[in-house]
């Protein structure tokens, strides 16, 4: 499995519990376990929720499932 795809399902196993749409920033920390300091890492590869949050926009939401979030989330950051 690569870097991408093993971030990918770390944030949305990381959102399981999350009731959905989720419709902003602050919606998508308070879903997540540890919030902003919530972090995947695979390999050398580290992404924390808060450095995911800075290449999210307004246009990014609402988002409507697990799937969505870390599909935008990989690949805005570049994974």
């Amino acid at each position: 499995m690569g870097v991408k795809e093993d971030i990918r399902g770390q944030i949305i196993g990381a959102l399981a519990g999350a009731d959905f749409p989720i419709n902003s920033p602050e919606e998508l920390m308070a879903a997540l376990p540890n919030g902003p300091d919530t972090t995947c890492k695979s390999g050398d590869v580290e992404l924390k929720a808060s450095d995911a949050g800075q290449v999210l926009t307004a246009d990014d939401f609402p988002f409507k499932s697990a799937e969505e979030v870390a599909d935008t989330i990989v690949n805005k950051a570049g994974l």
